[in-house]
């Protein structure tokens, strides 16, 4: 082999050995740092509303779907799905004081004591977290399987059920009880320092 056919093959590996260095080192240190440049607008105030809801009291819970649909007359294995899924969220109980009856706050004539008449406290909308809701298992008929190739899965319905059960749940706690608590509380705290004594009236 010819030598100098030799020395340009050793020169382009030695050049090619330096341009891998140099990459490395350059992606290693970042001498020049790293831009990011933002150009997003900023957030625009689009309303503002008065609210009245006193937020007394919130509940964290979770609840496993058990969610089959089946296909009269074919068999499971063909068709038809079972889904297992993790549902978690919140849900906040609330006062609305703006719904104060005209006798849900009267003041005695000589201004020392102040009967009390409580809203029924509610159940907010529930706060789906998701990223701790998850389909935990899945069983799908052979159809189920092929349609499942075309698209990605249909979670929407799962968040619809889960929200339901998490209403229920908080209804059968102790969170409305709770609110109401706290809500009387506050109040009563807040007329005791002003200098009123406080009758809270039973509905």
């Amino acid at each position: 082999m010819d030598r100098r056919w030799v020395m340009r093959g050793a020169l382009v590996a030695a050049v090619f050995i330096l341009l891998g260095a140099a990459v490395y080192v350059f992606g290693q240190f970042r001498p020049f740092g790293d831009e990011s440049i933002d150009r997003s607008q900023p957030a625009m105030l689009k309303s503002v509303r008065d609210l009245s809801q006193y937020h007394a009291a919130a509940g964290e819970f979770q609840v496993v779907l058990d969610i089959e649909n089946d296909v009269k007359w074919v068999p499971s294995a063909l068709a038809g799905e079972r889904t297992l899924f993790v549902a978690a969220g919140s849900v906040n109980a609330y006062v609305d004081l703006g719904s104060l009856k005209d006798d849900g706050l009267v003041v005695s004539p000589d201004r020392k004591t102040v009967e009390l008449r409580l809203p029924k406290p509610q159940l907010d909308k529930p706060n789906l977290h998701h990223d701790r809701s998850y389909v935990f298992s899945q069983e799908r008929g052979l159809i189920n399987d092929l349609q499942a190739l075309a698209g990605p899965p249909d979670t929407q319905r799962f968040y619809v059920a889960a929200e339901a059960k998490l209403t229920e749940a908080a209804k059968q706690s102790e969170l409305l009880k709770r609110a109401e608590d706290n809500t009387r509380v506050m109040l009563t705290g807040m007329l005791q320092s002003l200098g009123f004594q406080v009758k809270v009236i039973g509905d």
